[in-house]
């Protein structure tokens, strides 16, 4: 290592000119570090410190002891008659540098200087990397991929490599080496290494940003996105709503002959995306939600927040989807636990349903003191003599013609003829997964 005092002040104000480095940051570093490899090159305990030159370049190392009368310590300490060999006034108990001369010392400093030089380049650029994309988190970046590894792509991004993880891709996307990309930028992570940029095209954040782009309404605000719901590669929806009640949100995301969901799909490689209208309504909002299938009526229980959305025969299997994705993406855009009925099924239960309404009904009109008008009205909650010997008393008590007596009557006489059979059991059962039409506020879409 030949290079000189004057090669070192170049190098630190070339690096604080072009990376921004500031010149007594790495001055002080270069002196700390010199200081640590005298400290193993000579294998000594003694407390030194290294003098950068600013004018000349050079570095000198310099021992520090205190001046006592009595020396202990001789890596620490000088008697003071050595001390005023020095310094002609040193008094005891002050704290002199000494020069400390030895061969290597400027080969050691030369090359920990470039090594102090060089790392602090390296974290100043890391440093440069991530100021530059910290504010660009959650936005759309665009790249050319360099290499894939393990199913990772490794992207150029220009002012730093990216990293678009295995399970951030979506299953229609194939890349090759120098193929551009655009990606929505995760996050930016700190390691070891510096700052690691992680992108994503399978975040429903990709979805929302493209929308953005090709969309003036969503960035005026004009439109809002209220969710976004994925299954990257196959299906996603989007619902939107909008501030200005002359712009049709659906049709603004649209676009005249479909040109701007279109452009959102190219991108996306031919996903299937559904646009819906936001609403407040559940009903409407399960019935859209569920597009592209027609929606026929939808019944609502909000005690457990479920829904059965009713379609025509010939809707089933377009309303449910493949594997069940058109649902479950409806549920999840909408908050709601949806089950899927078809018209001849609903017919289906409703004919049960009533077959064992009528078989209750000659069961309870067996019940002493009561009418078949009571048995009737006892079958809105109850279907067999365990569900009534285990019923509301109170509710009981206030149907016509009952009173707190004949309620008594009525539950001690379900308790004495509790059915244990199979058929009883599995008449309740049937009768929890049918469901009573009672709890159910239905409307038509």
């Amino acid at each position: 290592m030949n290079t000189s005092g004057l090669e070192i002040l170049q190098i630190i104000d070339q690096m604080g000119r072009e990376r921004g480095i500031d010149r007594e940051v790495l001055i002080e570093a270069i002196e700390a570090s010199v200081v640590q490899a005298a400290k193993r090159h000579l294998k000594s305990a003694e407390n030194l410190e290294a003098h950068f030159n600013r004018e000349t370049g050079k570095i000198e190392l310099y021992t520090l002891k205190t001046v006592v009368e009595n020396v202990t310590s001789s890596d620490h300490e000088i008697s003071l008659d050595k001390a005023r060999e020095i310094f002609d006034d040193v008094e005891p108990g002050e704290e002199i540098e000494i020069r400390r001369d030895f061969d290597e010392l400027g080969r050691i400093a030369a090359q920990t200087a470039k090594q102090v030089i060089v790392q602090r380049v390296r974290e100043a650029e890391r440093d440069i990397v991530f100021d530059h994309f910290k504010d660009k988190i959650h936005e759309l970046v665009n790249g050319i991929v360099l290499r894939t590894e393990r199913g990772n792509i490794y992207i150029d991004l220009t002012k730093g490599e990216a990293v678009l993880p295995r399970t951030e891709q979506s299953p229609r996307d194939r890349y090759h080496r120098g193929d551009r990309i655009r990606a929505y930028l995760k996050e930016v992570k700190h390691i070891s290494q510096g700052p690691q940029l992680v992108l994503s095209r399978a975040d429903t954040g990709l979805i929302i940003k493209l929308f953005e782009m090709e969309v003036p309404e969503i960035y005026e605000g004009i439109v809002e996105i209220k969710s976004c719901v994925r299954e990257p590669g196959g299906r996603s929806k989007i619902c939107v709503t909008s501030h200005d009640h002359n712009v049709d949100p659906v049709g603004a995301c649209v676009g005249i002959k479909g040109a701007r969901v279109q452009a959102v799909v190219r991108e996306l490689r031919g996903e299937n995306i559904d646009i819906i209208a936001w609403t407040e309504d559940p009903v409407i909002f399960i019935s859209n939600a569920l597009s592209p299938a027609q929606v026929n009526r939808v019944e609502l229980n909000p005690f457990d927040h479920t829904a059965i959305a009713v379609v025509a025969d010939d809707q089933l299997s377009l309303a449910i989807g493949k594997k069940g994705q058109n649902v479950r993406l409806a549920a999840k855009l909408t908050g709601w636990k949806i089950e899927i009925k078809s018209e001849s099924d609903m017919e289906k239960a409703r004919e049960i349903r009533k077959q064992k309404v009528e078989a209750a009904v000659e069961k309870f009109k067996k019940i002493p003191e009561i009418s078949e008008s009571v048995a009737r009205f006892l079958t809105e909650r109850y279907l067999s003599y365990a569900q009534l010997a285990d019923g509301d008393p109170e509710w009981i008590a206030q149907l016509p013609n009952v009173g707190p007596d004949i309620a008594k009557t009525i539950l001690e006489h379900a308790e004495a003829s509790r059915e244990f059979s199979a058929e009883e059991d599995e008449d309740e059962d049937e009768n929890e997964e049918l469901d009573n039409s009672s709890e159910y506020e239905s409307s038509e879409v």
